[in-house]
């Protein structure tokens, strides 16, 4: 392996500990949290190796949590966040990606109540949406106001940071 990418694997790791210690620590706050800024950012610089940092987040995540119902969630939920981000990947304005954070936020909960369709059908998935529309409101507001204020220093830091690994 080469000492590019061997400095770029270790950065990747360092990110994707930052972006479970963030989820952590934040946790006390209901659906207030930086998992979707970090994964956006981190696609953006990342591209489709974002994967890797995605699916060792989910995993820490199961090991610190337990594997409930909800990891199932965390396996395509956040890779359907890095597909959308992929798709308008020249894009660098924070507004627009204040815009897509927030939509993320507030479709969460729809997101997530695909499991209860397969296990208990369209009623036990819709009830599970409908319960959790108040706290998709709040991760909408959350994600759309930490995106704006957040997005175009931590792009600037972390894309110079990668570059500063790559040289």
């Amino acid at each position: 392996m080469s000492k590019t990418k061997t400095h770029e694997l270790i950065l990747m790791g360092m990110l994707t500990g930052i972006l479970f210690m963030g989820q952590v620590l934040l946790a006390f706050l209901p659906n207030v949290e930086i998992v979707t800024l970090l994964i956006l950012l981190y696609t953006l610089i990342f591209g489709r190796k974002v994967f890797l940092m995605i699916y060792v987040f989910v995993l820490m995540e199961g090991i610190f949590y337990g594997f409930g119902l909800w990891w199932i969630n965390y396996l395509y939920v956040w890779s359907i966040l890095a597909i959308v981000v992929l798709f308008f990947d020249q894009q660098r304005n924070p507004l627009f990606w204040s815009t897509v954070a927030g939509f993320f936020g507030l479709a969460f909960g729809a997101l997530c109540a695909l499991p209860y369709f397969f296990i208990g059908g369209p009623a036990a998935a819709f009830s599970y949406w409908i319960a959790g529309i108040p706290y998709d409101i709040t991760h909408c507001i959350g994600n759309a106001v930490l995106c704006l204020v957040l997005f175009k220093p931590s792009y600037y830091i972390l894309s110079r940071l990668h570059m500063r690994m790559l040289e």
